[in-house]
């Protein structure tokens, strides 16, 4: 650059800054599939001919979260074109770069001696292109593969509660400048909202002062991914969240164009919002220039240089109110369609007069926003008919609304919303119930919305299932914790999982309203299959003791027995559950166990009616004990049964006591009444002769109670 000496450009960084790029927009519309490959294409040839030091983005390189074929062909060849060459890297990273590139190579991509790497690019994920899946893993992560991108900002959400992220800066050294860069990819905004006001939730890594170079000589830049201004801030990020030793801040996600910095007063940074290179929503945000921002940067001062695109396709926008307008009848159709085609003639002229290369003249888009108070509408499609092959969007040039009733407020959050073109016309369902005053009943509001986010946006073809997998197994565990299941009738089942789903939304409240983000598709059905196929309801104790040799060893040919194999198994997806998407609650304790009933409703309380039930049996064969050695076998055979699922205790081991009764051993004893009168009705007063129905509906009573049970770790049971 002429303006700086030799010797100025050896300690001056420069970094070309650009965001949300939306690589594969519109791929399959004739006139507009080329635009944003043509954008990112101009935007890596300025960062070639300023000859910067690497190529910054902000998030949503790609518009889907799984880009088609075509789509990462095009990207890669475009990365490959401006980014592989022989000319020298100026800088380093001095940081551990296992820790900022955490994927099989770990470090910074120009330093593969296999790769001639000239233009560096550091990225951090969107909203679009965010990781998903078993592993994980971002559309960015196979450009990260490829060596053509260095990805950085994916976060492992780690602890308890709301959760637990660490940003570590990656470490940039240039001469005597040196630079920490922050980078925090997208996450619900909602989420990242509480984590900010949840202390030491969010934690930052400051480098550690050296000789020659003390905390303060680092020039801190923050790239991240989220709203900035929202109608409900809940649902936004405040930029007083944000640590105040941080110099520079790029704000992705916004596509509005505000590439100039701001200050923000009373924390001492700058914040730069560089917009979107591609119009993805015809509003007037996205009307504006679009430009990227060349950032040079000596010791602790910048200098921000605004360039405008030019392969940008060209778009006007603008609002009519029809009962301003005098020459229109409200009652003649024909003289709204005359005043429309004017106002459409006007904004093609205006077009194509800021044209500044007339070889590549591109067919405008063009918006009309027309508040129809008072008037009849008309068919915007018939209405854009004439105007194919003259604007890109025939087909909405035309879009119609009323004035609010409410009047400023709402047109104040019309504006707001403005700025978040990929939530235009769209509606979550948290929206819906509240308009048509509906009352979940089975499954929380919220996690039906993030379902239908998954499924719609992340192409998720297992989001609902998963979601009611989630919720089922959720309401089981809270209907067994809470009373016996025996108490309530069927009828009043529905009530119970009604009263489950409102007391699970406090606690989630409560609790910060912890993040619910369900088991990844494919990991959740194979869990939920590996847990099906086995005997529904066995319940696997972890003790290392000698009875659950014995019990795993039984004789019992109609027991069920749970192999140590298989109890290996169980607990290790067990203690999986949870995981999956990157955002996901880990398992409390590996040790916790679950079982997954056939039924709903049964509870660890019912330990004690299991207990009267063998305590019966066992008094049944005492008195039988004429009919000789086969009915011992099959009193053994229903002990076996009940010691498996049950895990009841060996010799000289203690028990608490079942609720209702005193102190004492599990060992029955005669003339002790059942609490239960079903079990009553089952074993007592029954002939020798009916021993075969007896040991039948024992055992359908004992496979009924399922109780979560562990032998050595009682004190982690709940």
């Amino acid at each position: 650059m002429g303006e700086l000496s030799r010797e100025e450009m050896k300690n001056t960084l420069r970094v070309l800054v650009a965001t949300d790029c939306h690589l594969g927009y519109l791929e399959k519309d004739e006139i507009r599939r080329h635009d944003s490959f043509k954008a990112f294409e101009e935007i890596c040839s300025i960062a070639e001919q300023k000859q910067v030091d690497f190529l910054l983005l902000g998030g949503d390189l790609f518009h889907e979260n799984k880009p088609s074929r075509s789509t990462l062909v095009k990207a890669i060849e475009i990365l490959r074109r401006h980014c592989l060459n022989d000319k020298p890297v100026q800088f380093q990273v001095v940081s551990d770069q296992t820790i900022n590139f955490p994927n099989t190579f770990g470090h910074v991509n120009y330093e593969d001696p296999h790769f001639n790497v000239g233009l560096p690019v550091f990225s951090i994920h969107g909203n679009h292109d965010d990781p998903a899946g078993v592993d994980n893993l971002s559309a960015v992560d196979i450009l990260s593969a490829c060596n053509l991108v260095n990805y950085f900002g994916k976060m492992v959400l780690g602890g308890s509660g709301v959760g637990q992220i660490t940003l570590c800066p990656i470490l940039i050294r240039k001469g005597s400048t040196s630079v920490a860069l922050y980078g925090l990819g997208n996450i619900r905004d909602e989420r990242l909202n509480r984590m900010f006001q949840t202390p030491h939730a969010v934690q930052w890594m400051r480098p550690e002062a050296q000789e020659g170079c003390q905390v303060t000589d680092w020039f801190n830049i923050l790239v991240l991914h989220q709203n900035r201004v929202k109608a409900n801030p809940k649902n936004a990020i405040n930029e007083h969240f944000l640590p105040r030793f941080l110099d520079f801040i790029v704000w992705g996600h916004e596509h509005e164009c505000l590439v100039d910095p701001l200050e923000v007063p009373g924390m001492g940074f700058h914040i730069t919002q560089p917009g979107s290179s591609v119009a993805t929503s015809l509003i007037d945000g996205e009307s504006k220039p679009k430009h990227v921002l060349l950032l040079e940067i000596k010791g602790n001062q910048y200098r921000p240089t605004k360039i405008p695109l030019t392969s940008v396709r060209p778009f006007e926008y603008t609002e009519i109110v029809l009962k301003d307008e005098p020459d229109i009848d409200s009652n003649d159709q024909n003289s709204i369609i005359e005043h429309l085609d004017k106002v459409v003639q006007n904004l093609i002229e205006k077009s194509s007069k800021r044209v500044v290369n007339r070889s590549e003249l591109k067919l405008p888009l063009v918006r009309i926003k027309v508040d129809y108070s008072g008037f009849m509408t008309i068919n915007p499609q018939r209405f854009g008919q004439k105007y194919v092959g003259k604007v890109a969007n025939p087909q909405d040039i035309l879009i119609f609304s009323k004035a609010s009733r409410k009047g400023r407020n709402e047109v104040k959050i019309d504006d707001s919303e403005r700025l978040r073109p990929e939530e235009l016309n769209q509606q979550n369902i948290e929206a819906l119930v509240a308009e048509n005053n509906l009352k979940m009943e089975i499954l929380p509001v919220n996690d039906l919305d993030v379902a239908l986010h998954n499924f719609v946006n992340k192409d998720d073809k297992m989001a609902f299932y998963s979601c009611v997998q989630y919720n089922l197994e959720e309401t089981r565990n809270k209907i067994a914790h809470d009373a016996d299941s025996l108490k309530f009738e069927e009828e009043d089942l529905i009530l119970k999982v009604g009263e489950c789903l409102e007391d699970r939304v406090k606690e989630r409240n409560i609790h910060s309203k912890n993040d619910t983000v369900f088991t990844s598709s494919i990991q959740f059905s194979k869990d939920f299959g590996s847990k099906s196929s086995t005997a529904v309801g066995s319940a696997v104790s972890f003790s290392d003791d000698e009875d659950t040799v014995k019990a795993s060893g039984s004789k019992s040919t109609r027991g069920r027995k749970v192999s140590s194999s298989a109890a290996e198994d169980t607990s290790t997806k067990t203690s999986t559950r949870g995981r999956g998407r990157g955002r996901g609650r880990g398992s409390s304790s590996s040790l916790k166990q679950t079982t997954l009933d056939a039924a709903l409703g049964f509870r660890q309380s019912q330990r004690s009616a299991t207990a009267a039930v063998q305590s019966t049996v066992n008094t049944d064969a005492m008195n039988s004990a004429s009919s000789g050695e086969p009915r011992e076998n099959e009193v053994e055979e229903i002990n076996d049964s009940s010691e498996n699922d049950e895990s009841l205790p060996s010799k000289g081991r203690k028990r608490t006591a079942p609720r209702g009764r005193g102190r004492g051993s599990t060992q029955s004893k005669r003339g002790r009444k059942s609490d239960n009168s079903l079990v009553k009705r089952t074993f007592v007063g029954r002939d020798n002769g009916d021993d075969s129905e007896d040991e039948d509906n024992a055992r359908k009573l004992l496979n009924k109670s399922q109780p979560r049970v562990t032998r050595n770790y009682g004190a982690l049971r709940r």
